[in-house]
């Protein structure tokens, strides 16, 4: 059974958009969804699964709900996906409105499940049509639906203006210089071996981040660039809204921005999500059958600088510190033994977690979960019960997480379940632990 809760917790983009349906445009938008915009891989995926439910307890939100079938990946398809095809679109508003919770608040697109699935279906993809059919609608989060707003408005996912961003960039600078004589932020530096990619919490709430790595370039002896103007922020929320339209654009100014500066390659920041939606989900979407440019995350980056050498560590963490496995560079890409050697560098009591590699559990903070605000914040707390305990088992009073979105997650977690810990960016300890040079 749902929790009534959760059932009864109000979201002004939900429930207004809920409000403005009728029968004819929920059925219009399902039928488009599935029947044109949709290609075999999704009737496969539907007529294949045989509800075993051995996905269920790979998922975290089914373990933290005490195993609740309702929140099995097998029930949020069923109650959503399969009830819209099985109907042909002849759905009313409040299934609209049940499909839209369960979608955005109750499944991160994590794919872990998938793992687990003997005929490997990726439930994930299944519940980001569901997303895009609530798009279509106008039925989304209002939280959620704010960053795609900023993102069409300004090209960044926080509001952040054009003259912000410069100044802010300025400021890093000087902070960088403080700590390291000669250390710049180059700006549109055409013909530079990396442009540097951020997102747009960064230059908001976190800048020191960008000062960190100005810090960590000049140490390494880095030829490298950072966009002035839009094509900065890859952050992208439309990928989890269901918005392709305004995730294809966002993609676009990214890749035209680093083709302009006729870069060798990027190195995105310490973001999981923008990474997918940069390097996966954004170019499909814009019909690419690759980038054009070479991305690399910060994790694969700091390990090359480290492992030869450009980078040398001097001084290392002593307290005892563990590292969230992020969904999208791990499960995603495979970046589990390179971000443990990294750690494994940076720290001298590092704690694992268990299980761990693509089998940690998820934050519950990625894939738009997050972005839906305070009205779901507990809701979200509930499902994430599994990892505050296995967080709690390592003992650590650190834990790295090299993603945005783990990273707020976490610190969420910590903070629900009070298990006095702490929570670190890479780049943070970085700075702390290389050498500089005079």
């Amino acid at each position: 059974m749902t929790q009534p809760n959760e059932a009864q917790v109000r979201d002004k983009g939900i429930d207004e958009g809920v409000e403005k349906l009728t029968p004819d445009k929920i059925r219009r938008v399902i039928r488009r969804v599935v029947r044109d915009d949709s290609a075999a891989r999704l009737r496969v995926y539907l007529e294949t699964c045989v509800r075993c439910g051995l996905c269920s307890d790979a998922c975290h939100t089914f373990l933290s709900r005490d195993r609740d079938p309702a929140f099995s990946p097998v029930a949020k398809v069923k109650n959503t996906l399969w009830e819209m095809v099985r109907r042909d679109g002849d759905v009313d508003k409040e299934f609209i409105r049940n499909a839209a919770r369960i979608a955005f608040t109750e499944c991160g697109a994590c794919r872990r499940c998938s793992m687990y699935c003997p005929f490997g279906i990726d439930i994930a993809y299944l519940m980001m049509t569901v997303r895009r059919i609530c798009a279509l609608l106008g039925v989304v989060p209002q939280y959620l639906q704010d960053t795609v707003n900023s993102h069409a408005a300004t090209s960044n996912q926080m509001w952040v203006q054009p003259e912000d961003w410069i100044d802010t960039l300025m400021w890093q600078e000087e902070e960088a210089k403080s700590e390291l004589p000669g250390a710049r932020i180059p700006l549109d530096k055409e013909g530079a071996d990396v442009m540097y990619s951020v997102i747009a919490p960064e230059p908001k709430i976190l800048a020191q981040l960008i000062g960190n790595m100005a810090i960590i370039m000049k140490a390494a002896g880095i030829d490298w660039t950072m966009p002035s103007g839009d094509g900065w922020d890859n952050s992208n929320m439309a990928m989890y809204s269901g918005d392709f339209e305004v995730m294809g654009r966002v993609e676009r100014a990214h890749w035209e921005k680093a083709l302009q500066l006729r870069v060798n390659r990027i190195v995105m920041g310490e973001c999981g999500h923008a990474y997918r939606g940069a390097v996966y989900d954004g170019p499909r979407w814009l019909g690419w059958r690759e980038p054009p440019i070479p991305m690399v995350h910060a994790v694969e980056f700091y390990y090359d600088l480290i492992k030869s050498g450009r980078l040398k560590i001097v001084r290392k963490i002593k307290e005892p510190v563990t590292v969230q496995d992020p969904c999208n560079i791990v499960r995603g890409r495979g970046l589990h033994e390179k971000l443990r050697y990294v750690v494994s560098q940076l720290c001298e009591d590092f704690r694992d977690m268990d299980p761990r590699y693509e089998h940690n559990y998820c934050c519950a903070a990625g894939g738009g979960v997050i972005n839906c605000g305070p009205p779901w914040k507990l809701s979200r707390m509930k499902s994430i019960r599994v990892k505050a305990e296995q967080m709690a088992a390592t003992h650590a009073r650190t834990i790295i997480t090299p993603c945005h979105n783990c990273h707020s997650g976490i610190e969420d977690i910590i903070g629900h379940y009070k298990l006095g810990m702490h929570v670190k960016f890479i780049n943070e300890l970085l700075v702390a632990a290389i050498e500089k040079p005079s």
